[in-house]
């Protein structure tokens, strides 16, 4: 589901190397569309060239720029799957030629799926943040509270009646995507190592004075319903 979303989120520019990588390997129908007695080069050529002018008809810079490179890379790769099945010594050379440009262009193509699924989870956790935001209302504390004020509520309604932690589990979500929107994995993994810690800690803390405030209605509470954070299942208390 969500990388059906995602691709529909892909932009034009993914969407337009796509069509553009397809229209370059076209080429394999060169055999079927050739009937002027041009071969070899000469026919690949004058096909290479129809194709940039369309290109140059159909966008505009910077868009431009992005097709003519990935219709090249089409291109190779339906010239070379032509060899590729042939009895000559070239064939090898073909096969290794396709992997090449296919190569590259998924190369393109996943880092713009990977930046639109981690946009959509960044856009996901700052919903969910935001809900529990405004289901907790004044109940809601950027700082986790040792005393209970006279309007402190505990909240089990809205979001929370599938999570505990909704908001800590929305910045969580948050802080981890941004990186694989950013498609950076190294800062991907620190993130992720860093902020569970964080939340482990956090989360804790905030049991601790729940029980504190609540007693056995927190506790029934959180036998109900998981804190929503992986691998994260808040203070252990004795039953």
């Amino acid at each position: 589901m969500t990388g059906c979303v995602a691709w529909a989120l892909l932009g034009s520019e993914a969407r337009l190397s796509l069509a553009t990588f397809l229209l370059g390997a076209s080429v394999l129908a060169l055999p079927l569309l050739t009937r002027t007695g041009l071969h070899g080069c000469t026919a690949l050529a004058l096909y290479m060239a129809r194709l940039n002018a369309l290109l140059l008809l159909l966008y505009w810079p910077p868009h431009y720029q992005i097709a003519v490179r990935v219709c090249f890379l089409g291109f190779v790769f339906g010239c070379r799957v032509l060899p590729s099945f042939s009895q000559s010594s070239w064939n090898h050379f073909g096969w290794y030629m396709c992997s090449l440009s296919l190569f590259h262009y998924s190369e393109y193509l996943v880092t713009a799926w990977l930046s639109a699924t981690g946009l959509l989870m960044v856009v996901f956790g700052e919903c969910l943040r935001k809900a529990a935001m405004f289901t907790a209302g004044s109940n809601f504390n950027h700082m986790v509270q040792n005393e209970k004020s006279e309007t402190h509520t505990l909240m089990t309604s809205g979001v929370y009646t599938c999570f505990q932690h909704t908001s800590y589990m929305g910045w969580f979500y948050w802080s981890i995507r941004t990186q694989v929107m950013l498609c950076n994995p190294i800062c991907g993994v620190g993130y992720t190592l860093t902020v569970w810690q964080f939340f482990r800690d956090w989360t804790e803390e905030e049991e601790i004075s729940l029980i504190h405030f609540f007693g056995e209605e927190y506790l029934e509470y959180k036998k109900r319903v998981p804190t929503g954070l992986p691998f994260i299942k808040g203070v252990k208390v004795e039953l």
